[in-house]
């Protein structure tokens, strides 16, 4: 077992404020001011922003923990704080004193998502213009920058383009079944000029300002580690959660307590192997990446693959966890007064997600098998 650190403490200590706005954050769909407070005042957006910029570079394994925690008490906190992080691996691509500017203040939080439409960027004398809008912004409500994804339209390359949020404007489209805290609302672009400086290749190491460690990894990398690190947080509290169920609850039409059910007991059983099996799985092969990153200067196209079989598989046992437990829990699993029937909502839109998608196992199960990838993983 990898050494702790004390960011992951400070995740726990934090879970019982968290806990308690959770269902504050479903009815506003977003964060409530006291736990937007509590992230920042803790460092919790500065966690994978290079050092030089005020940044912790917290190693993976430690940042997985880190979102399983905050998640293990509300899904949207554990969710919004790993996009914003693996928004900020940018500071590594670009020139140090943009990296300053936008990621140097306590509140300099990035956020973006993917095209919702037709997208353009065009060169133009000192920059690019842009149009186009982009959905599924994870944490927009905290974000002082927005960033977009598009094809230069003169070159044919996808470049990242960062600019102030209050250029643009949003849109709340965030209606969902879970995940409702998490803010991550639409933005539109029209005719808006980028400056060169604020324009990059993401997880490029050609266009790398900033070689730290934790860099030889790519944000996509981070999202899927960190990712599956709230599935995990989220399987864990309905775990916890089922455990604080009266001893002497009897589900209607038993004979006796449920606790004395063996298919309830078999069950739990074996969920909490699925939840234990699924992360050993995960820090294994986060941990032997980052050995070999140590070693090598960069990792292997097994650690590359192992991090996403590792990563999808925590997201997906997480599932099936929280549905056993809710099934399990009987009718008051139901009622909003409970964790379950959010936690149930959560972990569905979290596999909904890329990141947990049952592709990447057929992508995984091409590479091992000698075959090329039809698919990015």
């Amino acid at each position: 077992m990898p050494a702790g650190h004390p960011q992951i403490d400070k995740a726990r200590a934090l879970r019982p404020m968290v806990g308690a706005a959770s269902p504050e954050n479903d009815d506003i769909r977003k964060l409530t001011a006291p736990v937007v407070s509590a992230l920042l005042d803790g460092g919790f957006f500065h966690m994978l922003k290079p050092k030089s910029v005020g940044g912790m570079e917290l190693k993976p394994i430690h940042f997985t923990q880190v979102t399983e925690a905050l998640a293990s008490a509300d899904a949207s906190t554990g969710w919004v704080v790993c996009q914003s992080n693996g928004c900020s691996m940018s500071a590594a691509y670009l020139a140090p004193e943009v990296a300053q500017e936008i990621f140097g203040p306590k509140n300099g939080i990035l956020a973006w998502g993917p095209a919702g439409g037709p997208t353009t960027a065009h060169r133009v004398p000192g920059g690019y213009r842009l149009n186009g809008s982009w959905k599924f912004a994870s944490g927009s409500q905290n974000a002082t920058w927005l960033g977009a994804h598009v094809v230069v339209a003169e070159t044919g390359t996808l470049m990242t383009f960062l600019f102030p949020k209050s250029s643009v404007p949003m849109t709340d489209i965030w209606h969902t079944v879970g995940l409702r805290g998490t803010a991550s609302n639409q933005y539109d672009v029209k005719d808006l000029f980028v400056p060169e400086a604020y324009a990059m290749y993401r997880d490029d190491p050609k266009h790398r300002t900033y070689d730290g460690l934790l860099y030889r990894f790519t944000s996509g990398q981070l999202y899927s580690i960190g990712f599956a690190g709230v599935g995990l947080g989220i399987a864990r509290g309905m775990i916890d959660a089922f455990l604080e169920l009266p001893a002497t609850k009897v589900a209607r039409g038993a004979s006796r307590p449920m606790r004395d059910n063996n298919v309830v007991q078999s069950q739990f059983a074996q969920s909490e192997a699925q939840w234990r099996s699924a992360r050993v799985f995960l820090h294994d092969v986060v941990e032997k990446a980052w050995d070999n990153v140590e070693r090598n200067g960069e990792m292997t196209l097994e650690d590359r693959t192992m991090i996403r079989l590792a990563s999808t598989w925590a997201i997906q046992q997480s599932r099936t966890v929280v549905n056993t437990l809710y099934h399990a829990t009987g009718s008051v699993a139901v009622f909003e007064e409970n964790p379950f029937e959010r936690r149930l909502r959560d972990m569905h839109t979290v596999a909904q997600q890329a990141q947990g998608r049952q592709l990447h196992f057929e992508t995984v199960g091409q590479i091992m098998l000698g075959m090329a990838p039809e698919n990015a993983f």
